[in-house]
């Protein structure tokens, strides 16, 4: 491993984002993550920083202004839902928000720049399911789609690409890009389950058409079923696209483990895949690679997950 080559994002104001009693997506699992890449010793291997808050004007890159003003407005009056019944919010939820979208773009500036070879942020909230208009699933503002956006727009690249790994489908990345040819984005997901979409058949529209892949998986699929996908759709797609820098949806509730979803990986599959990854990324984009926390909710599996994943980039 080489120290200082990996970077790792977090802060702990992203704890302050209180989703309530008994909600799945909490402040435990940021700090059983950030326990286990210290006592693992994995912390030495990497170069770690706090995140940082996203000038809101950056949301609007992919968000409707009014959805920001929105969620600013909510969760200053005090609300503590969202949109959808299970966006639950607190005071302390928009600078966590801010937190979470600002270290997956100092993440990438950092990749691009060369200071690090590759990033895991651990973002809370999550980011996929929330639309340019709407918070959904968890989500207020779409943390990936951000940064897939701000590279186009700030670094002028020509083809970014995001493979969600999520147990849940990221519908909301993929509304936003549907139409767009430069941004591929590839889901592997257990079908069916929330949100609903997702299906093979939904491969983009207009001039994004072909830009975007489903692999919906079966209840009980496991780690065969999900690799197969994953090298033989996914990695195909990939070098055909020949992305430029490569953002990952990181959830890790498709583990056996995970009580929102009844798929059967191992943490090794996580390892698997990021190792696949990493070698693409070597091998066709200067190893631009950036992994984004999504789901996981089983916190000992979630914790063991992001070690595997973050060691992973750690020798790649």
């Amino acid at each position: 491993m080489t120290p200082g080559r990996t970077g790792f994002v977090a802060h702990a104001d992203q704890e302050r984002h209180d989703t309530g009693p008994g909600h799945p997506e909490r402040a435990e699992r940021h700090r059983a993550i950030v326990a286990r890449i210290e006592s693992s010793g994995l912390a030495a291997h990497l170069d770690r920083v706090e995140a940082v808050a996203v000038d809101p004007a950056r949301l609007l890159l992919v968000h409707e202004g009014s959805h920001v003003a929105n969620v600013e407005r909510a969760i200053a009056s005090g609300a503590r839902i969202l949109d959808d019944g299970d966006t639950r919010v607190s005071a302390g939820s928009w600078r966590a928000a801010l937190l979470a979208a600002g270290g997956t773009l100092d993440a990438v500036d950092r990749v691009m720049d060369g200071r690090w070879r590759n990033a895991f942020v651990a973002a809370r909230p999550p980011g996929h399911h929330a639309e340019r208009g709407h918070a959904m699933g968890f989500c207020a503002f779409n943390n990936v789609a951000v940064a897939a956006a701000h590279l186009r727009q700030r670094h002028g690249l020509d083809r970014v690409a995001i493979v969600d790994w999520d147990v849940h489908h990221g519908n909301g990345t993929q509304h936003i890009f549907e139409r767009d040819p430069s941004v591929y984005f590839a889901s592997l997901h257990q079908w069916p389950l929330y949100p609903g979409s997702g299906l093979a058949d939904e491969r983009g529209i207009g001039p994004g058409e072909g830009a975007t892949r489903n692999c919906p998986l079966p209840p009980g699929s496991g780690d065969r079923e999900w690799l197969s996908a994953f090298e033989d759709v996914v990695l195909r797609d990939l070098e055909a696209f020949a992305p430029q820098f490569v953002i990952v949806s990181a959830g890790f509730d498709a583990h056996a483990d995970d009580p929102l979803g009844q798929t059967e990986l191992t943490t090794g599959a996580y390892a698997r895949m990021t190792s696949l990854l990493a070698q693409f990324a070597r091998e066709r984009c200067a190893g631009r690679l950036v992994l984004v926390l999504e789901g996981g909710y089983d916190l000992a599996a979630l914790a063991a997950s992001v070690e595997a994943a973050t060691g992973e980039l750690c020798t790649a």
